[in-house]
């Protein structure tokens, strides 16, 4: 980098470094920027000491008060991506205690497959699933290497290179996918938000099967009470959605221990059944698995759909990187969560080797009849750990769609300090109704497993696709390489993705069902946000132009001693409510201040990005236009982060913020029957505005203090 482009890249949004020589007020001639440096003198100094000011032209797209459209990428530079991007996730504790965290959070879904996944493959599948030692053999093998491919290669391994400053999972790759304008973007953007939809579908299934599975081992310890099997999972299921609006954070610090304690227990109840029976170790070979598929043919094919049972929840080991790191989530895997569920499915298959009539319920069976009441309690414990990581993962979700641009606002509540503590009730009631109704319907989990899988394989897919294209077009990844891991990941994902697509007629299309709304609710949204923005620039009219009218303006305009702040998208247009202000009042606050909430596709803003200063317009029709860019986990509360903008030196000191008027602009929107968008998607996304939440809500503005101008924009 030559010294003319002053410093660090903010290659966060592949950003680029524009110098422009400033006067000794820090003022151009179109208006001035002011970016305090660590020496205070409120302009970055260059290598070669001139005064430079740096632009960030976001990739994200803009979420104000009202929709907006995402403001154009520049041009990559040519730098490596290896400075800004690269850049990952900042331990605060220990690696053990990360561990232990990352076992409550990251592992409880793929932890808890043990309870069902041997079950539903030996009984749904018996014309190929045979309780003989080809058949154990087999499953046991296809098992093994699912492990091994799909968590341990790919998302243990290989995918944790791919993150958005830290974070993962699908959502974290669409981000960077679109900041970083990769080849087809807006296709692999697509696909990415089909992927998050399948996530949501995901969350409701996941608590379904696994509290159900936990709680039918009253089948097997206490026959009597296996018509209370749906009431008693309905009643825990109730009582785990009625808790999330408190928070989980008073108990969190129980999941990592409970877990731990889980697969304790399933990895030495295996292990006993293993030391019984050794032979069932030929089971880990590959060659196994090849004979299973070559002797059932089509059979073996269809039951690929229960193999993959074993592997739900492996997403959560790249969906959680940016809480754990990687390290963590790595050495939790392979030193305890791996070990653990290979010697249970070991010690299941050796069961029923022995004995062919526990295919019933071999989990459950492969426990001392003594200590089968207690192992219903640690087995339903471990499931409700598991299901708040799919609602809590649901909530995360949704929250960096609506800073990502791809929903509209909705209610989000803090319920503790922690990372990642929130309680979305749209959300919330959403999975809640969903969950009981597939509770209701489905009734047992071999049932439930029968629409397990295709949102599950489908994540899988795209997040295989999106990776390699991350691969290519940022690390410009040989094209033989990525062909071989493409190969070895998607020839299993596919398999399996198409042996659960023979589920759709039993209810597999659930999932899908969801997964493909939430797409075309989240693409209705952007595109949506694209038109009103269009057509709300044209009405707003130019920032600087407004200015100089009212330089000119006859009778003069009235200046009163006020302290005015309005909310707006971006500089480059008036305020309505400004204008408003102007044309009907004839007045202008003595300190006018924009601002503008620029939403950032990474999780959190660095501290010396977070604010840009500028100052437009000449004379006395001169104000200050603030930018405040938030990352997807940053809050966007914005008295607050006008506070720390004065702490920091960006406003004035003596600017009286706490007696400030706060103006938003209320747009009140009508279908047309221009093109651009469906009719019905328009009617769609004026609903969807309507019920978003408030402004004022969501910006954290002081209610007596705040004015809602209404506006008119046509869609």
């Amino acid at each position: 980098m030559s010294p003319s482009e002053g410093g660090r890249s903010l290659h966060e949004a592949g950003h680029k470094l524009g110098p422009a020589q400033a006067d000794r007020n820090g003022a151009s001639q179109n208006g001035s920027r002011v970016r305090p440096s660590q020496n205070g003198s409120g302009v970055r100094p260059s290598q070669n000491g001139s005064s430079v000011r740096r632009t960030l032209n976001e990739a994200a797209h803009k979420l104000s008060y009202g929709p907006t459209v995402p403001a154009p990428a520049p041009k990559h530079l040519g730098r490596s991506i290896g400075d800004e991007d690269e850049r990952d996730v900042v331990a605060h504790a220990g690696k053990i205690v990360l561990a232990l965290g990352a076992l409550g959070v990251v592992y409880g879904d793929i932890g808890t497959s043990p309870l069902y996944a041997e079950q539903v493959i030996f009984n749904a599948h018996r014309d190929a699933a045979h309780a003989t030692a080809a058949g154990v053999y087999g499953v046991v093998s296809l098992i093994f290497w699912a492990l091994m491919i799909i968590v341990s290669l790919k998302y243990a391994g290989v995918i944790m290179r791919a993150h958005n400053r830290g974070d993962g999972g699908v959502m974290a790759l669409t981000a960077l996918i679109q900041r970083r304008r990769v080849g087809r973007g807006v296709l692999l953007v697509v696909l990415g938000i089909f992927g998050a939809g399948l996530f949501l579908g995901d969350g409701m299934i996941t608590p379904a099967i696994s509290v159900t599975s936990a709680v039918e081992g009253l089948k097997v310890a206490t026959p009597g009470l296996s018509h209370l099997i749906v009431p008693i999972s309905l009643a825990i299921l109730a009582g785990l959605f009625a808790i999330q609006r408190k928070g989980t954070g008073a108990v969190g610090w129980l999941f990592g221990p409970a877990i731990l304690v889980w697969f304790t227990v399933i990895g030495a109840l295996g292990a006993r059944e293993v030391v019984a029976h050794p032979g069932v170790l030929q089971g880990l070979s590959p060659s196994w698995g090849v004979r299973f598929m070559a002797d059932h043919g089509v059979a073996a094919f269809l039951a690929l759909g229960a193999v993959v049972l074993a592997v739900t929840g492996a997403e959560a080991l790249y969906a959680d990187r940016g809480h754990f790191g990687v390290s963590p989530i790595r050495m939790t895997w392979f030193g305890i969560v791996l070990p653990a569920v290979v010697l249970s499915y070991l010690g299941q298959g050796a069961l029923i080797l022995a004995h062919p009539h526990t295919i019933s319920n071999p989990f459950y069976l492969l426990v001392p009849s003594g200590a089968r009441i207690p192992m219903v309690f640690l087995a339903t414990i471990a499931t409700i750990i598991a299901s708040q990581a799919a609602i809590t993962g649901s909530f995360s979700m949704v929250r960096q769609a609506v800073q990502l641009g791809l929903l509209p606002r909705i209610k989000v509540l803090h319920t503790s300090d922690l990372e990642g503590q929130i309680y979305v009730p749209l959300v919330a009631l959403g999975l809640a109704v969903g969950v009981a109704a597939l509770v209701l319907v489905f009734q047992t989990s071999a049932r439930l497993a029968n629409i397990y899988g295709v949102a599950v394989t489908g994540t899988f897919v795209l997040d295989t696709i999106l990776f390699l294209a991350v691969a290519r077009s940022l690390w410009r990844t040989a094209y033989w390489k990525l062909a071989i891991l493409g190969t070895l990941f998607l020839v299993a994902e596919i398999s399996f993705f198409s042996a659960n697509l023979t589920k759709i007629a039993h209810g597999a299309w659930f999932p899908l069902s969801v997964g493909l709304l939430t797409a075309v609710v989240m693409l209705t949204w952007q595109r949506g946000r694209v038109i009103v923005t269009r057509n709300r620039t044209a009405e707003e009219g130019p920032l600087e132009e407004f200015l100089d009218e009212l330089r000119t303006a006859d009778p003069p305009i009235l200046r009163i001693p006020k302290v005015a702040v309005y909310l707006s998208p971006g500089k480059r247009t008036t305020p309505l409510a400004l204008r408003a202000d102007v044309e009907h009042y004839g007045v202008l606050p003595e300190k006018v201040l924009i601002v503008a909430v620029v939403p950032v596709s990474v999780p959190h803003v660095d501290r010396e990005d977070q604010f840009e200063l500028e100052r437009i317009g000449q004379g006395l029709m001169k104000v200050v236009h603030l930018t405040i860019r938030a990352g997807y986990q940053d809050s966007q509360n914005v008295p607050a982060a006008l506070a720390l903008a004065r702490k920091r030196g960006f406003l004035d000191r003596n600017l009286d913020l706490e007696h400030a008027s706060y103006f938003v602009s209320r747009m009140t929107m009508t279908p047309t029957h221009e093109p651009g968008m469906a009719r019905w998607r328009k009617l769609l996304f004026i609903g969807m505005a309507r019920n978003a939440t408030s402004p004022i809500e969501h910006f954290g503005l002081p209610i007596d203090s705040t004015v809602a101008v209404s506006s008119h924009v046509a869609i």
